[in-house]
């Protein structure tokens, strides 16, 4: 028992092993053999020719390693203080190990932007490996049902107060932009990305997936997919009070009727509901009433499956993410 518990306990200590320390993200490729100079730094990789890839356009922002998985990849934290919204917060980020091979230098990679339930505040759960959502993607690369997501992972409130409904409420921070502009802007300054929404998508449970479904609904030019797991379909924070045209234009509801009229461009969201949960009639009725023309949807049922993130990732490997793998861009490895 001692040497059982020692070798957990140093199984244990890897995860955090290097934690606080600096990462960096994508690794420039070797030169050409005879095409520099001794001493001389490692060219940056030129894109392929798919002109939807979109090389980091900086600044580089400061990573801290806050955990290590099993397959050696970092989930890592920085700070971002969007320009657009003037809101300050962390933001954890994941990349596969697809990422740093040479094969894919030139390509870029899909980005789901991982949203938490609750405040999400001052911590976004999905950064805890403990939930699996990595390990669900990189098992599933392997398998062939997944794409390498690179996992982008802001908080979601600017405190543990209230729910801002990822809104710029009037007179609060502006979450909707932070969430919509200043997040996406971080990552393509970071990571080899694409261009076009076909690179987009959302992931969120609970309160993180009404946000999630909503920004997609209300950007349908920049994302294109969400997997919403237990989610409220309606916007409810009590700070909404006196602002109702604002709130309808946050309204998942209102936003795809809308989108239904003006016929497109095409979204596409996969609900998650566990069976030993509430909240399944809510998906139903939003699929019947909108999940038409250009509004794809379709319902997960989680069998035996609760109101927890642990649950969410079981249905993710059980199909969604194969389902919002089939929707979303691919990276392309070079030949050879």
């Amino acid at each position: 028992m001692l040497l059982g518990g020692g070798g957990f306990a140093a199984w244990k200590l890897d995860w955090f092993s290097g934690n606080g320390e600096a990462v960096t993200f994508g690794k420039n490729p070797p030169p050409a053999a005879g095409k520099s100079e001794p001493g001389a730094p490692a060219a940056e990789a030129k894109p392929s020719g798919d002109p939807d890839v979109l090389m980091p356009t900086g600044p580089k922002s400061d990573f801290k390693q806050t955990t290590k998985l099993d397959d050696g990849t970092i989930i890592a934290k920085t700070r971002l203080a969007g320009a657009k919204s003037g809101f300050e917060g962390d933001v954890w980020v994941w990349a596969p190990k697809e990422y740093d091979d040479p094969k894919y230098a030139k390509s870029g990679f899909p980005v789901l932007i991982a949203l938490p339930g609750g405040n999400g505040f001052p911590a976004n759960y999905w950064s805890d490996r403990s939930l699996g959502l990595q390990k669900a993607i990189s098992e599933g690369t392997q398998a062939g049902t997944s794409l390498p997501f690179i996992v982008i992972m802001p908080v979601l409130n600017p405190d543990a107060k209230y729910y801002y409904d990822g809104s710029d409420i009037p007179g609060q921070a502006k979450m909707g932009t932070w969430i919509a502009e200043d997040v996406p802007a971080f990552t393509k300054a970071n990571f080899r990305t694409y261009k076009s929404r076909d690179g987009w998508a959302f992931m969120g449970s609970s309160s993180g997936a009404f946000v999630g479904m909503k920004t997609v609904l209300q950007h349908p030019d920049k994302f294109k997919a969400v997997i919403a797991s237990g989610g409220e379909i309606v916007p409810d924070s009590p700070l909404w009070k006196g602002h109702q045209a604002e709130m309808d234009a946050n309204n998942p509801e209102k936003l795809a009727q809308k989108l239904i009229d003006t016929k497109g461009p095409e979204v596409y969201i996969n609900f998650q509901i566990g069976t030993k949960e509430s909240g399944k009639e809510r998906m139903t009725k939003f699929q019947q009433q909108y999940g038409k023309g250009p509004i794809k949807t379709t319902i997960r049922d989680i069998q035996n499956g609760e109101h927890n993130g642990w649950h969410y990732v079981r249905g993710m490997k059980e199909g969604s993410l194969e389902w919002i793998s089939k929707v979303l861009k691919a990276p392309k490895p070079e030949a050879g």
